[in-house]
């Protein structure tokens, strides 16, 4: 329940500073998206001096915040309606990655039940999307 909760605050600021933000210039926008890869390799950079389980967590961690930058980055220079949706898509993508990997450090039973409620919470997170896509 928790998590759902911060699913749709996610998505509610998203929208918020979707529509308070202006347009971009298209030099703003390569300037930022630039930082954005930078950002990402300089994360996966610290990935590297992890182990095991940890350093993949990592690189989902990274490259999940990566896909959700470029995202707000994109809505940012063009704001849509899509553009919006892509963020929450983005978010929900990079929050199931990221709880998938970290259910490895576990075994059996209790593994089960870690990817399973990362499944439900991505079912979760696609439903309230999908109610957004009809509210627009």
């Amino acid at each position: 329940m928790k998590k759902q909760h911060l699913v749709m605050l996610a998505l509610a600021s998203t929208f918020f500073v979707a529509g308070q933000a202006g347009a971009m210039t298209k030099d703003e926008y390569k300037v930022a998206k630039e930082k954005v890869e930078a950002d990402y390799k300089v994360a996966k950079a610290q990935c590297d001096t992890m182990k095991d389980n940890a350093k993949d967590v990592c690189q989902k961690e990274a490259k999940g915040k990566e896909e959700v930058a470029k995202a707000e980055l994109e809505q940012q220079y063009q704001p849509s309606d899509s553009h919006a949706r892509k963020v929450a898509e983005e978010k929900v993508k990079a929050a199931y990655e990221v709880a998938k990997e970290k259910c490895d450090d576990q075994n059996g039973a209790a593994k089960d039940a870690c990817v399973k409620q990362a499944k439900a919470d991505e079912a979760q997170g696609k439903a309230d999307i999908k109610a957004m896509k009809k509210t627009m």
